[in-house]
């Protein structure tokens, strides 16, 4: 079926159902077949008292509506705005898209002495680590660098000058998924959180002592300001490590006992672009280059015409997907849309990059102005969709060329390595949504959603987009997953309805209040 038939048919099928009536004549439809009052049931779980449901399942080959509540209620989304950001970055980018990040000069080298200045030319790759650095620095040796007379200079300007999203709160400032968003950046390790660095802290020799505090990347950007205190074994471990706000001062408190295991942490930089120079310039350092200018300079443009002295090219857009999507990378989203923003209209901000993925919405059948997008990973409690938009979505991208790749970054469900799993590792296992469903977290303090895909036990491909809002217990996610587990043990075609209840006690030892969204460990 051609992406353009898929559109038409779903929206001529389940147009009115998503909108809030019914597809189906009066007196038949979906509260014939059981599954209205199944979840129905499950969404008047007293979790939910008070608060708001918005949901829509549909079948994902034909788009007919088979059940809706509230389905064009706009509420908060969390972080299944990522289902938007990155369906829009495979569209306009392209799966084969690669960020490219320089060491340029006026000139090369003349008897190792390049003279002016060295420009490190960054275009927004969220995943550059510091070995990545480390091999530019060497690649700048290796093209006979000895001495720089001029400054290192860190070109962040292909993103605007705006670090943080509208409405992102303060109190997440140094947490790692709230990280200040730069064209010149870098991650620690593999989970690709661009702007942190991690901290561990492990007990001193004995008790009284200060614990044991390690950076990394090992970089003097960073000070550690250690107020922490060795305790006896046995004593309640309350060790923290926050950075103050405006600096990269980080505060190391609390108290850890001796024979505990260490604690670790990724914590946001204060200024990106400066950790980025700051990491290469060690490096040059390291490979015999010496810089005589002074402190890097940085948020100048590179001038026109000038010389590549080394390159590093990124992992291409269809893999990136993977680490975004599958562990909800809040800084992926962010540096995808200001790239969109520059790649279609020239400029790196988060406002041309939104109206971009806005005009792209409008292209799949999702009406951009029932929506408010503020930001790429829905951070922002700006945020509003309906899970009416959220199934359009899911059901237009079927047959995108992309499809395949962007289908493949979802959490698995109770798929327990994480590189697969995700966010949803630890859900939905000993269920028949477990290895079956697809689908995208979002958590929020009072907005959980979760949205994708499962097939019904009848063999029926299915999809669901339910976000649920203004609750004021700890967790919900036990309510989202019986709606899956419902549908995925239910033969929707068939009639035949098996109605989970939802989980009221989280069975992988996570605590009720803690979303695993937010959380680093891989047990969570």
């Amino acid at each position: 079926m051609s992406r353009h038939v898929m559109r038409v048919t779903a929206l001529a099928l389940g147009l009115a159902g998503l909108l809030g009536g019914s597809a189906l004549p009066a007196g038949a439809g979906p509260s014939d077949t059981g599954l209205k009052g199944a979840i129905d049931t499950i969404l008047a779980d007293p979790r939910l008292d008070g608060g708001a449901a918005s949901v829509v399942v549909a079948d994902a080959g034909t788009g007919e509506t088979l059940y809706q509540r509230d389905g064009g209620d706009r509420l908060m989304p969390a972080s299944n705005t990522k289902l938007v950001t990155s369906a829009a970055a495979m569209e306009l980018l392209g799966p084969e898209y690669r960020f490219r990040t320089e060491v340029l000069a006026a000139a090369g080298p003349r008897n190792g002495v390049l003279r002016g200045d060295l420009y490190l030319r960054g275009t927004g790759d969220p995943t550059t680590l510091a070995k990545d650095y480390d091999a530019l620095a060497a690649r700048v040796a290796a093209a006979g660098v000895r001495w720089v007379t001029g400054r290192l200079v860190a070109d962040d300007t292909r993103f605007d000058a705006h670090r943080l999203g509208r409405s992102w709160a303060a109190d997440d400032e140094s947490s790692y998924y709230s990280a200040q968003t730069s064209a010149l950046t870098v991650a620690p390790d593999t989970d690709y959180d661009a702007g942190t660095v991690v901290v561990e802290a492990a007990p001193g020799g004995a008790a009284g002592a200060k614990p044991r505090v390690g950076v990394s990347p090992r970089t003097d950007y960073v000070r550690v300001d250690n107020r922490a205190t060795t305790v006896p074994a046995g004593r309640p471990d309350t060790l923290t490590v926050e950075r103050e706000h405006g600096t990269n001062t980080l505060v190391v408190s609390g108290e850890i006992p001796l024979g505990a295991a260490p604690t670790k942490e990724w914590i946001t930089v204060w200024e990106p672009t400066g950790y980025a120079a700051a990491v290469f310039a060690d490096s040059l350092a390291a490979h015999g280059v010496r810089v005589g200018g002074g402190p890097p300079r940085l948020g100048a443009r590179t001038p026109d015409g000038a010389t590549v002295l080394a390159a590093h090219t990124s992992m291409p857009l269809k893999d990136l997907m993977r680490p975004f999507m599958k562990l909800s990378n809040n800084m992926h989203a962010e540096a995808l849309t200001k790239t969109i923003g520059y790649e279609t209209s020239g400029r790196g901000s988060w406002s041309a990059g939104l109206a971009a993925i806005g005009a792209y919405l409008k292209t799949e059948g999702v009406e951009p102005d029932q929506v408010r997008q503020a930001d790429g990973s829905g951070l922002s409690r700006m945020n509003l969709f309906p899970a009416a938009q959220l199934s359009r979505l899911l059901l237009a991208v079927q047959d995108a060329p992309w499809y395949a790749d962007w289908y493949d970054s979802l959490p698995v469900a109770c798929a327990p390595d994480r590189a697969t799993g995700g966010t949803l590792r630890t859900r939905m296992c000993g269920t028949p949504a477990a290895m079956n469903t697809r689908a995208k977290t979002g958590s929020l303090t009072g907005a959980s959603a979760l949205s994708g895909y499962v097939t019904d036990a009848g063999g029926r491909r299915l999809v669901y987009a339910i976000i649920l809002n203004n609750y004021l217990a700890p967790s919900v996610k036990g309510v989202e997953d019986a709606i899956v587990v419902t549908l995925a043990r239910s033969d929707t075609a068939g009639g035949t309805i098996a109605t989970a209840a939802p989980e009221r006690v989280r069975t992988s030892g996570v605590p009720a209040d803690v979303e695993c969204a937010w959380r680093k460990p891989a047990t969570c």
